[in-house]
């Protein structure tokens, strides 16, 4: 009998899984738009709801796809997009409540709203609107307080994993000098209102740019993984790891219980090494059994960790390298591109 592969055991453990774990439902999805053939925006409700995904994350606030997840009973997540910062930065409270109310809340009630991510991979992409990220939420926030919604509606803004500096081990991680003026008034503001760190976190990207130092294994989840140990933590995969060098990076700001959620992570289906169906069911799976199991990290394993999955479809018309278009966890006819369970 031929022996099979630690990556079909793995799979096959997961799949095994997620189909009973039972509890609240801490996994989202994203909803990236950069393609020209997409459904229309009732087609991607159904998709939504028809798979038991109950939150998405959706980048800017295109009015057709909010309306139509209107009283969908899905809850939203909703991006700032990052040129429109410095206005809400510059412009005071009344700029912060006339653009909720022109982009977000005549479209969608607020009730439905879960977080209002306040720009995206800002000190990534866009360091010139760096300094409008925090005057920008605080803006929103007193908008927010004003209309009673400060306590049911979050405000944070994600951070790609490059605001950490060295992360092997996760002992060693600290924010970047660069990243340091944004981030300690951010942290502050979280702390203050009780809300999480937001972070996109791509294991794939770190195996694609060095697959010769980078365990496949280790950013698959794969039992047979080399583990690492740190400081008496034992990590048998990268995602844990990646996580917890935020955890580390913020309690060397002085912030000790300050949340994570993964506002992106996900596995590309093709257009790169290691790019294909079965390897993104494997960590998808992996990905979603953590956070349907309300598990932590080595660091912090009784704080759960919510997390959105990147991307709902492919998308043709994203830039930089070719994986870049194939996140997509389903077809355009609503049909899933490699087994998925979200419940």
């Amino acid at each position: 009998m031929a022996r099979s592969s630690p990556l079909l055991i793995t799979f096959l453990t997961v799949i095994a899984a997620a189909t009973s774990v039972t509890g609240d439902n801490k996994v989202g999805i994203c909803f990236g738009r950069n393609s020209d053939d997409l459904p229309p925006p009732f087609a991607i409700v159904d998709i939504v709801k028809n798979n038991h995904i109950s939150k998405v994350r959706l980048f800017n606030t295109d009015a057709p796809t909010l309306q139509a997840f209107k009283d969908s009973g899905i809850e939203l997540m909703i991006g700032v997009p990052n040129e429109n910062l410095t206005y809400i930065a510059n412009g005071g409270v009344d700029a912060a409540a006339n653009w909720l109310k022109t982009n977000i809340f005549n479209h969608v009630p607020a009730n439905q709203v879960k977080y209002i991510a306040v720009g995206n991979e800002v000190l990534l992409r866009d360091t010139f609107y760096a300094e409008s990220i925090v005057p920008a939420m605080k803006n929103l926030h007193q908008a927010l307080k004003n209309q009673n919604l400060d306590k049911k509606i979050k405000l944070s803004s994600p951070q790609a994993s490059s605001v950490v500096g060295s992360s092997s081990p996760p002992s060693s991680a600290a924010f970047t000098e660069a990243a340091l003026p944004v981030i300690r008034p951010l942290l502050a503001f979280l702390k203050e209102t009780g809300a999480p760190l937001m972070v996109n976190t791509y294991p794939y990207f770190a195996y694609a740019s060095d697959p010769k130092n980078v365990p496949l294994s280790f950013t698959l989840f794969s039992s047979d993984a080399p583990p690492v140990q740190d400081s008496g933590i034992t990590y048998t995969n990268m995602f844990e790891a990646s996580l917890d060098a935020f955890v580390v990076a913020m309690e060397k700001e002085g912030y000790t219980d300050i949340p994570l959620t993964v506002t992106e992570t996900g596995w590309p289906t093709a257009g790169g090494i290691g790019a294909e169906p079965t390897k993104a069911a494997v960590y998808n799976n992996n990905v979603i059994m953590r956070a349907l199991a309300g598990k932590g990290t080595p660091k912090r394993p009784k704080i759960p960790v919510e997390v959105y999955l990147f991307d709902l479809l492919d998308e043709n018309l994203k830039e930089g390298s070719e994986f870049e278009k194939y996140f997509g966890i389903f077809n355009l006819d609503g049909s899933t591109a490699f087994s998925v369970r979200f419940a």
